[in-house]
């Protein structure tokens, strides 16, 4: 669970200079982030959700039209919904986004504090932390036969030693197979490496 590891260690640190929270949406393909992370209060994200704000966000906005970094503040993008107003009376007043990666296949984070504006030296260390974690969440570009068929049959409802079975191998070559399988798509379950497998149009 190295990978794992390495993504929690840069989330920690991304969460230290986003002492109002962090959004991170990785990977975004079809509207929808691969992985997505965020420490923003819950009253802010219930309001951003229930009033479907991500299709509205400047911010996002902002960060599929652009890659790199800027300041809430500078960004220059309307908002005629009033959603960083909004985000400040939250405790989210100052923030910074950035945006890297193909349009196919792009990242897109924003920081928040209540305090002061970020530096440029803030911006700088959160655009390596946000390019990193892109890179290290890279989906795969392909399983091999063994984890595929694994993945099926769970997928399809069997129990370990019955997909086991079928494939004519022990129970135990059956969980080495899903373990490789869940470590190349970064997933913590079986459950969640064979929704990332589809998401991934590997399954």
């Amino acid at each position: 669970m190295s990978m794992h590891h390495g993504i929690d260690l840069r989330l920690h640190e991304l969460g230290l200079l986003a002492p109002a929270g962090y959004f991170v949406g990785l990977h975004i393909r079809f509207a929808a982030p691969l992985m997505m992370f965020q420490t923003y209060n819950q009253a802010w994200i219930d309001h951003y959700t229930n009033n479907a704000y991500a299709v509205r966000d400047p911010m996002i906005a902002w960060g599929f039209s652009k890659t790199g970094a800027s300041r809430w503040s500078e960004i220059g993008i309307p908002d005629p919904f009033n959603i960083l107003g909004q985000a400040a009376e939250h405790g989210l007043v100052y923030g910074c986004c950035f945006s890297c990666g193909p349009i196919s296949s792009r990242t897109i984070a924003g920081v928040a504090r209540a305090d002061r504006e970020y530096t440029d030296d803030e911006m700088r260390r959160i655009g390596e932390i946000v390019s990193d974690l892109h890179d290290k969440t890279e989906p795969p570009d392909s399983l091999t036969l063994a984890q595929i068929e694994a993945l099926r049959l769970i997928a399809a409802g069997d129990r370990h030693a019955a997909a086991a079975a079928k494939l004519g191998i022990s129970e135990s070559a059956l969980k080495a197979r899903l373990n490789s399988a869940r470590d190349k798509l970064l997933a913590r379950t079986t459950a969640e490496a064979i929704q990332r497998a589809k998401d991934y149009r590997l399954l």
